[in-house]
């Protein structure tokens, strides 16, 4: 189904979300004051705007609670962030989704009642750090109190093996997905024979979850 997104700011962080929305088949409307960045993503989104996102007006005009989510990716300007996030807000965006650049930041988003508030540099931080410590993971996704989705690749010790032989009772553990090139099985894996190289998408606590990767 494809969705209706807004980008405001096309710095280095906006651009490569409105680009990979863009990619995934959504039309993107990119906003900056910026005129140069307007015109070098020109063609490259559904739309882009020359305007100020934090005028109430420009939110009315372009009927931006009409759009399924926006995106308010401005830089340093914290000020613009702010203003940006209270006209949307204001003006009863679905989904306001805002990346923050502080600690301090993030609590006046969290109180003018952003529905996501992103640290990019943080978070790319603790992903890249987690894989440096534990390169048996290919993925994760954190869930809070110690739980996880992780993917990890299968190995020679669990190839050819049955998808529902896997020890995962004796780790704690729940197979959610395999993945294999494009193709993506889910349970029940009754018929499915693991080949090596594989995708094992797992839910588990990180204890549990890197016991058994590095047991494979």
């Amino acid at each position: 189904m494809k969705h209706q997104y807004a980008v405001i700011g096309l710095g280095s962080f906006g651009s490569t979300v409105a680009l990979e929305l863009t990619r995934l088949g959504h039309d993107v409307l990119g906003i900056d004051s910026d005129a140069s960045r307007v015109e070098y993503y020109a063609d490259q989104l559904s739309q882009t705007l020359i305007a100020d996102g934090a005028s109430d007006k420009v939110v009315e005009e372009l009927d931006l609670p009409a759009y399924d989510a926006v995106v308010v990716a401005i830089g340093e300007n914290l000020e613009a962030s702010i203003l940006t996030t209270l006209a949307l807000k204001n003006a009863k965006v679905k989904q306001v989704w805002v990346k923050a650049i502080s600690e301090a930041h993030h609590r006046i988003l969290f109180r003018l009642g952003a529905d996501r508030i992103i640290h990019p540099e943080h978070e790319m931080g603790i992903r890249v750090a987690q894989t440096l410590l534990h390169p048996e993971m290919l993925d994760y996704i954190p869930l809070g109190n110690d739980w996880l989705v992780v993917e990890v690749k299968v190995d020679e010790r669990f190839a050819d093996q049955p998808a529902v032989e896997l020890p995962l009772e004796d780790h704690d553990l729940r197979l959610t997905l395999v993945k294999r090139g494009t193709e993506v099985w889910q349970a029940p894996f009754t018929d499915l024979v693991l080949r090596e190289r594989d995708q094992l998408v797992l839910l588990g606590t990180m204890h549990n979850l890197l016991r058994f990767a590095k047991k494979q």
